[in-house]
Order: C-alpha cells, then sequence, then structure tokens
C-alpha cells in the first residue's frame, strides 16, 4: 500500500504476499518529486519492518518507522 494511510486494527503488512497484521508504519518519500510534508506510508508488520525500511532507504528516499498509530507531519532529508 502506497500513498495516504488510515491506520486501523485491520492494517496488513505492505510486504508482497504477507498477510499479518501491521503494527509498524514506514513513512517515507521520494525527495525528487515530493516535498517533506508530502508522507507515504507502508505498513509493516514485525517481521518485515526492517526490509521495508531499508528496500526505501538503500534508494536514498527518506525513511522514518513509527508505531502504528503515530503519525508523522513530514519525512526530512536525511532521514533513514
Amino acid at each position: 500500500m502506497i500513498g495516504e494511510f488510515a491506520a486501523t486494527d485491520a492494517a496488513q503488512c505492505a510486504r508482497a504476499g504477507c498477510r499479518a497484521a501491521a503494527a509498524w508504519r514506514v513513512n517515507w518519500r521520494n525527495p525528487r518529486i515530493h516535498t517533506p510534508d508530502r508522507v507515504k506510508v507502508w505498513p509493516a508488520c514485525d517481521e518485515h519492518v526492517g526490509y521495508l525500511r531499508d528496500y526505501l532507504a538503500s534508494r536514498s528516499f527518506p525513511v522514518v518507522v513509527t508505531a502504528l498509530a503515530d503519525e508523522v507531519e513530514s519525512v526530512p532529508d536525511g532521514a533513514r
């Protein structure tokens, strides 16, 4: 799931093929096309949160991981 996201009890991990309940928000943005206040979210389970974070960070996208219920207003440059 990419883009706008509302945390719910039914949130499912964004990792392909995973059907586990999400516990984390992987907040990110593409700095080439988005300003810091444009936050995209991938919900993630405990098993895949690191994988999803590392996938985005390896592409030099700023990333901030939070608990599923914790929203962020921006993802600043240099966030990893």
